[in-house]
């Protein structure tokens, strides 16, 4: 692996008591968001890299905890001296998002008006609220201009808010493997995977703490369904192919095909460490992604108002956000003249591949942050 890990990391918690008024009316009186941070923060404070996290991520983004040496963070394969996201050169800031199950504000934590966690009463939350949550915390560390916002999947498309709603604040935008806008077939995947949770006996409309419960059943499930999207045919083929764990079919309904054992460990061991709630309200908030709807639907319009510079990329094996996704928010880019590279990547690993290390896609992005102008 070229460069060096950051090593052992610490977490920190930020508290904020002003109030966020959330898109969808709701309003959190206070707040707790939970963030790690990578490198030195220069005198000029112009260094700074923010990684936003896709739907199952978190603060912890590289390194590992002293006590926890297996703990490694989810990005860590770039992230550290030597590598394109190198702390020798950038201060880099990962958070958990509002809403989310790892230490931040979200629908486990107590609600203040009533002591109990928030369960269901947990207002829903958008990519443009975690984006104004996302520039208090870079008011507290003293950052105006983030040098880079970057993040694949859900992480890309919070980039590209922060591009559109604080153009002021962001001089660069690397958007990995997202979309302006999901489309129909990525909303059925969604509700389906909520459904499952939803109809779980021990969903308790959301209120399962109460109950010391979890709906363990639907929470696997929704993953096993999520996991198939973010893997390619090819990938899933060559890893499992038709593959029986026995050498003869046993003509029941219990795990037969290597595929299944592997989907069946996949979805046990989310269930065993995510919130239902935040699987609920990360899929919505990636459902009502949308900035163009403030133009009408033209995001040739929307992305008028970013000044940001911008690297696109995706990847050929991702059919759940497709090259072709990518290119729209090129052309909106292009159109109003902005500065952009796209890198279309051949990797086998579907939408998934924006997590891999691999020495092309990890070039594309260290070739264009070494031109960034601190």
């Amino acid at each position: 692996m070229p460069g060096q890990s950051v090593g052992a990391v610490q977490s920190q918690r930020a508290h904020f008591d002003q109030p966020l008024h959330l898109r969808s009316g709701g309003i959190l009186p206070a707040y707790d968001l939970v963030y790690e941070t990578y490198g030195t923060l220069n005198a000029a404070k112009s260094n700074a890299i923010l990684v936003c996290h896709a739907l199952s991520g978190h603060h912890h983004v590289a390194g590992h905890y002293a006590d926890q040496p297996e703990n490694i963070g989810w990005w860590d394969n770039i992230i550290g001296p030597g590598r394109p996201l190198d702390t020798d050169k950038f201060f880099i800031v990962g958070l958990n998002n509002l809403g989310g199950c790892h230490g931040s504000t979200g629908p486990s934590s107590p609600n203040p008006a009533t002591s109990k966690p928030w369960g269901a009463d947990f207002p829903m939350v958008a990519v443009v609220d975690w984006v104004h949550a996302q520039a208090r915390l870079a008011d507290l560390l003293g950052i105006d201009s983030w040098a880079a916002v970057m993040g694949g999947s859900l992480g890309g498309m919070q980039a590209l808010r922060w591009s559109i709603t604080y153009p002021e604040r962001v001089r660069n935008a690397i958007v990995i493997a997202a979309a302006p806008k999901l489309s129909a077939q990525n909303i059925a995947f969604n509700d389906v995977a909520r459904q499952a949770i939803l109809t779980d006996p021990d969903f308790h409309g959301g209120h399962y703490y109460e109950h010391n419960t979890r709906p363990l059943r639907g929470l696997r499930l929704a993953r096993m369904l999520g996991h198939i999207t973010y893997l390619s045919d090819d990938q899933m083929g060559e890893k499992f192919g038709r593959e029986l764990r026995n050498s003869a079919f046993s003509f029941g309904f219990d795990v037969e095909f290597e595929v299944e054992s592997y989907l069946r460990y996949q979805g046990d061991k989310f269930a065993g460490y995510f919130d239902a709630n935040t699987y609920l309200l990360m899929t919505k908030a990636l459902d009502y992604f949308d900035p163009s709807r403030e133009n009408d639907g033209n995001l040739n319009a929307t992305m008028a108002r970013s000044k940001a510079n911008f690297l696109i990329a995706s990847f050929t094996t991702d059919w759940r956000f497709t090259p072709a996704r990518s290119k729209e928010i090129v052309a909106a880019l292009l159109a109003n003249g902005r500065n952009v590279s796209y890198a279309e990547i051949s990797l086998n690993f579907g939408h998934d591949s924006f997590l891999m290390e691999d020495a092309h896609y990890h070039g594309v992005v260290d070739a264009y942050l070494r031109n960034i102008k601190l």
